[in-house]
C-alpha cells in the first residue's frame, strides 16, 4: 500500500503544481502548455525531482487517452457555422498541408542531419502536422478575437491533420524496416480507410449519441459520462476497424455539440475540466519522458528544422494550399505562423522507438526539441502575431454569463449575466425599464446581485457600476442587450475605428451608395445589393471584419446574419480615419 499511496502523492503533486504554475503563465506570456510540459521536465531524470521514467509505451497509451478527450472536447465547441467559411480550406491543409510540409522539412532534414532520406523523411512527418490540444487551448485562452475565416481554418485544420500525419508516419516505418512489403497501394488504402472510416463512424456515432442524450433520463453527472465514455467507444472502436479514432471522436464531439439538449450546458462544464486535466497529464508525461541533456545534444539542429518548419516548409505549404479560397496575405501569414506542434508530433515519435527503428532516439529527441520552441516562439505570440498581422476584430458586447434552464424536452429559457459598466446606459436605471428597452415582454429581469449579494428590488432600486443583473432573454437578442451595459464611449471609438463611421444597410442599392458618398464601383456594380456587390469582390464566404476598398472608402462586414448573410456594413470615410492595411 506504500507503493500505491507515494504514487498517488506523486501523481497529485505534479497537478497540484501544474494547476499552480496557470496562475503565472499570463504574467510570463507563456502558453499554459509549456508550463506543463515544464513542470514534467523538473521533476524528470535531470531535474531536482530526479523521477526516472523511460515507458514509452505508458506515454504513448496516457498521450491518446488524453488526446481523445481534448478532441471530443474541441468538436463540442465548434460551431457547424464555422464549416461554412473554413471546411474546404482547413481539409486541404490538413491533407495537403502535411505532405507538403513534410515533404520540404523532409529534403532539409535528410541535407542537415546527413541520414537515409526515408529517416528524414520520417522525421518531418512526425512535426508536420499541427497539434489540436495546443491549437484549441492557445486560440480560445489568448484573450484575442480572431476573424471566424482563420479561427476555424486553424481548428478544423489541427482536429482533421492527424490521419495524414499517421499515415506517413507508418508508413515510412514500413519502408524503413520492411521495403521490400511497402507499395504505393497499400498507402493509398491507408489514407481511404483513415479518413473515410473516421469522417463516417464519427458522424454516425455522434448522432447516435446526440440522440441518446436527448432521450434518457439521466442524473445530471451522467450525461458527461455517457458523452465520455461514448467518445472513448468511438475512438478505440474506429481505430480497431483502421480508421482514424482522433478525427472519429472529433466530428462525433461537433455533432452532438450542435445539437442542444437539457444536458449540453452540463457536458460542456464538466467536459471543459476534463479537457484541462487530460492536458495537463499528457504533457507533464510527456516531459517526465524526455531526457534534457539528450535533446539539448541536437540543439542546433533542432533550432535549424524549427526554423525552416515555421519560416520555410509551412508557409509555403499553406499559401499553395490556401491559394484557391482567395484568402489575403494577412491571412495566410497567420495561418502559416500559428501551425503549432504539440503533444501529436511527440506521441508520432514514440511510435519508430518503439518499433526499433533505428536512430529513433534521434527523432524523438529533435522532434521534442521542435515542439518546446514552436510553444515557446510561437505559441507565446499567438496574441502579439493577431494584432501585427491584423487579423483580430473588436471584441463584441456579450453577457458575462449564460446559463441554460431547460423547461421541457425540447425548450429552454437562457439566463443571462451582464455586469453595468461606468458611463453605460443602464447605469442609475430600473432593472426593469433596461429589460424593457432590449426587448420589450420577451425579457424579463430576474435578479440583482450587488457586491456579491442578492438585492432586493423596489421601484426606487437604480442599478450601480459593479452590478450584475441577470435577465431571461432570448439568446439572438444577447448581443445588444450587453450594448446597454457596456461603456458606449469606448465601444463607438473601437467600432468606429475598425468597422467605419457609419452603419450602411446592405439590402441598399450599391449604386445609391455611390452617389451618395462618391464611391468608386464597376458599372455592373451600380445596379447590385450593397450585400451582392460585396460578395462578388470577396469572392469567398463572408465573415465580420472582412472589407473592400472602393475608392478612397472601406467597407467592412460589420455583423453577420443566419445561413452566412451579410446583415451589416460598415463605411469608413477616407477624412475621418486611413483604412486599415491588410
Amino acid at each position: 500500500m506504500t507503493g500505491i499511496n507515494a504514487l498517488f502523492l506523486l501523481v497529485g503533486l505534479l497537478l497540484f503544481i501544474s494547476v499552480l504554475a496557470s496562475t503565472i503563465s499570463a504574467r510570463l506570456g507563456l502558453p499554459l502548455l509549456l508550463l506543463f510540459l515544464g513542470v514534467g521536465m523538473l521533476a524528470g531524470e535531470d531535474g531536482p525531482g530526479g523521477i526516472v521514467f523511460n515507458d514509452y509505451f505508458i506515454a504513448t497509451l496516457i498521450s491518446q487517452l488524453a488526446l481523445a478527450v481534448i478532441l471530443l472536447d474541441g468538436g463540442l465547441r465548434t460551431r457547424v457555422a464555422s464549416f461554412r467559411v473554413a471546411l474546404k480550406p482547413a481539409a486541404v491543409l490538413a491533407t495537403w498541408g502535411v505532405i507538403g510540409t513534410a515533404g520540404l522539412l523532409g529534403i532539409f532534414a535528410t541535407w542537415l542531419l546527413d541520414v537515409d532520406w526515408r529517416l528524414g523523411m520520417l522525421l518531418a512527418a512526425i512535426v508536420g502536422s499541427t497539434d489540436a490540444a495546443a491549437v484549441f487551448a492557445l486560440l480560445r485562452n489568448s484573450g484575442v478575437k480572431l476573424n471566424e475565416r482563420v479561427q476555424a481554418t486553424l481548428e478544423i485544420e489541427s482536429g482533421a491533420n492527424d490521419p495524414m500525419a499517421i499515415l506517413l508516419v507508418v508508413a515510412l516505418v514500413e519502408m524503413l524496416l520492411h521495403p521490400e512489403k511497402a507499395s504505393a497501394a497499400g498507402v493509398a488504402w491507408m489514407l481511404v480507410s483513415q479518413m473515410g472510416l473516421g469522417a463516417l463512424i464519427g458522424l454516425i456515432a455522434g448522432w447516435v449519441l446526440s440522440r441518446l442524450m436527448a432521450r434518457l433520463s439521466l442524473a445530471e453527472g451522467l450525461y458527461a459520462l455517457l458523452i465520455l465514455s461514448g467518445g472513448l467507444l468511438i475512438f478505440a472502436a474506429t481505430n480497431l476497424l483502421n480508421g482514424s479514432g482522433f478525427l472519429a471522436v472529433y466530428l462525433a464531439g461537433v455533432v452532438v455539440g450542435n445539437r442542444r439538449s437539457h444536458a449540453t450546458e452540463h457536458v460542456l462544464r464538466v467536459m471543459d475540466g476534463l479537457a484541462w486535466l487530460s492536458q495537463a497529464v499528457m504533457f507533464v508525461v510527456l516531459g517526465l519522458l524526455v531526457s534534457p541533456t539528450n535533446m539539448l545534444a541536437h540543439a542546433w539542429e533542432a533550432m535549424a528544422m524549427a526554423v525552416f518548419l515555421t519560416l520555410v516548409a509551412r508557409p509555403i505549404a499553406v499559401a499553395i494550399g490556401l491559394w484557391p479560397f482567395n484568402y489575403k496575405r494577412n491571412e495566410l501569414a497567420y495561418v502559416s505562423w500559428v501551425g503549432l506542434r504539440g503533444a501529436v508530433p511527440v506521441t508520432l515519435a514514440i511510435f519508430p522507438v518503439m518499433m526499433g527503428v533505428p536512430d529513433s532516439d534521434l527523432l524523438f529527441n529533435v522532434a521534442f526539441a521542435v515542439v518546446l520552441l514552436s510553444l515557446l516562439v510561437q505559441g507565446a505570440t499567438v496574441p502579439v502575431a493577431a494584432r501585427w498581422l491584423k487579423v483580430d476584430v473588436p471584441p463584441r458586447p456579450e453577457p458575462v454569463d449564460m446559463r441554460e434552464v431547460w423547461v421541457g424536452d425540447k425548450a429552454a429559457l437562457d439566463l443571462l449575466e451582464y455586469r453595468v459598466e461606468a458611463g453605460s446606459r443602464a447605469e442609475g436605471r430600473h432593472p426593469d425599464d433596461v429589460a424593457a428597452e432590449a426587448g420589450g415582454i420577451s425579457v424579463r429581469c430576474v435578479a440583482l446581485v450587488r457586491r456579491g449579494k442578492l438585492q432586493r428590488m423596489g421601484l426606487n432600486t437604480r442599478m450601480l457600476p459593479g452590478d450584475s443583473l441577470w435577465l431571461v432573454a432570448p439568446d439572438e437578442v444577447s448581443g445588444e442587450i450587453a450594448r446597454l451595459f457596456t461603456s458606449s464611449g469606448d465601444e463607438l471609438t473601437a467600432n468606429a475605428s475598425f468597422f467605419g463611421e457609419f452603419v450602411v444597410d446592405p439590402s441598399a442599392l450599391a449604386g445609391d451608395l455611390a452617389l451618395t458618398y462618391g464611391l468608386s464601383l464597376e458599372d455592373d456594380e451600380l445596379r447590385m445589393s450593397v450585400r451582392d456587390m460585396m460578395r462578388r469582390r470577396l469572392g469567398r464566404p463572408a465573415v465580420v471584419g472582412d472589407r473592400l476598398v472602393a475608392g478612397a472608402f472601406v467597407l467592412t462586414v460589420r455583423e453577420m446574419g443566419p445561413g452566412g448573410v451579410i446583415a451589416a456594413v460598415g463605411l469608413k470615410c477616407p477624412s475621418l480615419a486611413a483604412p486599415r492595411r491588410d
